[in-house]
């Protein structure tokens, strides 16, 4: 996939990565966020409600490849899972459709963004970044929050630490466009969550843990049985709005089964194909499309920089 050719997003984009860096630091070969993961393999299985809401094929196919990112939330690698900068977790699922034709969902264990624009995004980082300790009251940050009030209640939305990232709930937050044969148009969110449902620890259960358990607990995991995600796609109602992250759609809305993923093995050198692999947050396929969401041109952007730079990074290495 090329850059955009377009000045105003690629300097947007390199800002952003550079707000990333000088917030969780300079990690060669890592992502500057959720820099911290896991990638399984396994497969896909549609639900038979899946080709009600879209066309793409691997809503019809009687099933589809998928490789499956686990994450922590920051730029470092070295993270800790008990630590709650960890949070929100990060997931992020590609289905291969043929070589080198694919599409991807990205999502994080909050149901929210702080945000509606990439360029709010940046002002966020910055301010964040600009309100340590001895920052003068108000502080950047505070100042931020007090124009995006949003931004405060996603600062503020509970994070519990879960003891498997197979017991998580994560969310795309970017709506998108499905259609189907017949021409009928539905905007919808990706939800997945673990077949078992979620369970998080106290602060008790983590005294105990150690700073990989979530990374260990999917091995462990692994080896007993497979891991199964159930993957829903709650739909809006007309009248819903659909291009903006900060507005949240009530629980009543419907929610479509989309199918389940069964996941069998981790991948071998998973730092060294991490780097490699680029997920897309937008879809490029026939049958789900873009909601117009601001946000979606901007974040490609900034995984596909980050990427580049992760795989030079690695041909660096090699020499």
């Amino acid at each position: 996939m090329p850059l955009p050719n377009d000045s105003r997003l690629t300097a947007l984009s390199k800002d952003l990565i550079q707000a990333l860096d000088d917030i969780g630091g300079v990690h060669p070969g890592f992502r500057p966020a959720h820099a911290k993961g896991a990638m399984l393999t396994g497969v896909f299985t549609p639900s038979l409600d899946a080709k009600s809401l879209t066309r793409a094929p691997h809503a019809a196919r009687e099933s589809t490849p998928v490789t499956v990112r686990f994450s922590d939330s920051t730029g470092s690698p070295e993270v800790a899972d008990n630590d709650a900068a960890a949070s929100p977790r990060g997931l992020a699922v590609r289905f291969h459709l043929a070589e080198h034709v694919h599409t991807d969902i990205i999502g994080h264990s909050v149901d929210a963004f702080p945000v509606r624009t990439a360029e709010e995004f940046l002002e966020f980082l910055r301010a964040a970044r600009a309100s340590g300790p001895d920052a003068a009251k108000p502080s950047p940050i505070e100042s931020f929050i007090q124009a995006h009030p949003f931004a405060g209640q996603f600062l503020q939305t509970p994070k519990p630490i879960p003891s498997s990232f197979a017991r998580e709930s994560y969310f795309s937050v970017v709506a998108y466009k499905f259609l189907t044969d017949s021409g009928t148009e539905r905007f919808g969110r990706y939800r997945i969550s673990g077949a078992e449902g979620n369970h998080y620890l106290s602060d008790e259960e983590l005294k105990g843990k150690g700073p990989n358990f979530l990374f260990d607990e999917v091995a462990e995991r692994l080896r007993k049985a497979p891991i199964r995600l159930r993957i829903g796609v709650q739909v809006a109602n007309a009248g819903d709005t659909v291009d903006d992250v900060t507005k949240r759609w009530p629980e009543d809305r419907q929610v479509v089964d989309f199918g389940t993923v069964e996941l069998t093995e981790l991948v071998p050198a998973n730092d060294a194909e991490a780097r490699k692999l680029i997920f897309d947050p937008i879809p490029r396929v026939d049958g789900i499309e873009s909601s117009g969401d601001p946000l979606l041109e901007p974040r490609a952007a900034v995984y596909l920089m980050s990427g580049r730079r992760r795989r030079a990074a690695d041909q660096s290495s090699d020499k």
